[in-house]
């Protein structure tokens, strides 16, 4: 799995941006650290849904299952 990292800092959190390439380019995930799952942070204005706890959007299934191929599974 290829991606690009960067680290956004926003509001006193520094956020882990991977931009994925090859068979899922188009796919952006921010992860965010916390010292508690308590811990107050604002979120950005960019940042999309919840996916911590949805496994397609782990590595390892991206390696088998690329966002490319996700509507037509879906589809099929």
């Amino acid at each position: 799995v290829e991606k690009i990292r960067r680290v956004i800092d926003h509001e006193g959190c520094s956020w882990e941006v991977d931009e994925f390439l090859g068979k899922n380019a188009g796919l952006v995930i921010a992860e965010i650290e916390l010292a508690s799952e308590d811990q107050p942070f604002v979120p950005p204005m960019w940042l999309g849904a919840e996916v911590t706890d949805d496994p397609k959007y782990y590595n390892s299934n991206l390696a088998t299952t690329p966002y490319c191929v996700w509507n037509e599974k879906i589809d099929a």
